[in-house]
């Protein structure tokens, strides 16, 4: 899969890139990324792209003009992928969001900065919009990682275990269940005796009820949207009950 990134600050993004997962997934061929700074679009000696806003008010606007030219002289006119705009407006980035990107072979990921941008480029050259959640930052660099990131881990090969994403928090409808390593008992505590069972089925129930019970306790919400088995249904069952003796 290939991603784009238009940035006015591609430095913050170089060094995330080469790093870990998403270093290996390029030098394997997995994922390809292009870091395109929208400044070397720019016609004027000190490069601007940002203007006052018409109106008046606070802050700088990023103007139309060169990021229609960076985004069209890589990706053509009209774009050859859907061009995404990292935006507080914008609908919530979740796991299923990613997993919809995951099965497209290209996609741009634009960064907003300053105030804003010009509702132009909103309106005529934007795609979609998505929000990492309701809050503010800087630009839309750190955004644009956490897409590229989410999504990459979806695509088959960049994990080293290929299971290792239908596990995920969020991948299953649940939160994640506990993980345990080496050594069995640290300061006294210790490895729940299941898991040096060897028993694979009781592992697997073990699992899936500690997702369970960390999803009912950390968000119940989750539980609202997600087709339970009855033996799921029992043990949530049990886990109210417990709570109303107490």
């Amino acid at each position: 899969m290939r991603f784009d990134i238009f940035t006015l600050f591609p430095e913050v993004c170089a060094p995330y890139l080469q790093a870990s997962m998403l270093g290996r997934a390029q030098q394997n061929g997995l994922i390809a990324v292009g870091l395109h700074d929208i400044r070397s679009w720019t016609t004027d000696r000190h490069h601007v792209t940002d203007d006052a806003p018409y109106g008046g008010g606070g802050g700088m606007v990023m103007k139309a003009e060169p990021v229609f030219t960076a985004v069209e002289a890589v990706l053509g006119s009209p774009p050859v992928c859907p061009v995404v705009l990292l935006t507080p407006q914008g609908r919530t980035f979740t796991q299923a969001v990613a997993m919809e990107f995951s099965r497209l072979p290209h996609l741009a990921l634009l960064c907003g900065h300053y105030e804003g941008i010009d509702e132009r480029i909103r309106q005529h050259l934007v795609t979609d919009e998505i929000s990492v959640g309701d809050y503010v930052l800087t630009g839309g660099e750190l955004p644009a990682l956490i897409v590229l990131d989410a999504v990459s881990r979806l695509i088959p090969g960049v994990l080293g275990d290929p299971d290792g994403a239908q596990d995920d928090s969020f991948a299953s409808g649940l939160l994640e269940y506990p993980h345990y390593t080496r050594p069995v008992s640290f300061r006294g505590w210790n490895v729940p005796e299941v898991l040096l069972s060897g028993n694979h089925a009781q592992i697997a129930r073990w699992r899936r009820e500690q997702a369970l019970l960390r999803t009912w306790q950390r968000r119940p919400d989750l539980l609202e949207k997600l087709e339970l088995s009855e033996k799921d249904r029992q043990f949530l069952q049990r886990l109210a009950a417990e709570q109303t003796d107490l």
